[in-house]
């Protein structure tokens, strides 16, 4: 990870941590759903997902490994970036500021023999962000992520193919 990276992951996890405790009326901060398969199966079928979603799997990004090393004792857990390359491309260049929230991303966390699918809800960015025409790009986005994350469920669930 190059010092750019690292400096916008910082700032997605501050802000993130932020919207974690602060009480926002509305909207739910979390987008979540457990799913009743094992992690390789659902970090696939996310994937397909995302894709079938008309979006693209930027990267990976092993959460464990560096947990490991410090120590600590942890399940599967990854980080799955994504997004549609226009946008990651223009927003940030209308509003650089949006840039430590693209692409987007669902968190991946392995939990026995379950596997947990979480989000931050985009919608919140609205709070952040004032612009009237990003409100619809966030309402897009949130709408995207509980597709994504309720097909996952009832793909693994066997509830739709």
């Amino acid at each position: 990870m190059n010092g750019k990276m690292i400096k916008q992951y910082g700032r997605w996890l501050v802000v993130s941590l932020g919207l974690l405790c602060a009480p926002l009326a509305g909207a739910d901060e979390l987008i979540m759903v457990r799913v009743h398969s094992t992690f390789p199966e659902t970090m696939t079928t996310l994937q397909e997902v995302i894709r079938k979603q008309g979006y693209t799997v930027s990267r990976v990004q092993r959460v464990d490994v560096g947990l490991t090393k410090t120590g600590y004792k942890t399940a599967e857990y990854r980080v799955v970036f994504f997004g549609k390359p226009k946008e990651i491309d223009e927003l940030p260049s209308r509003y650089p500021k949006l840039a430590a929230y693209l692409p987007l991303k669902v968190t991946v966390i392995a939990e026995r023999d379950e596997t947990l699918l979480v989000s931050l809800n985009p919608i919140l960015l609205g709070d952040f962000f004032l612009q009237p025409e990003l409100k619809k790009t966030f309402a897009a986005w949130e709408k995207a992520v509980r597709n994504i994350l309720d097909r996952v469920r009832m793909e693994e669930e066997g509830l739709i193919k």
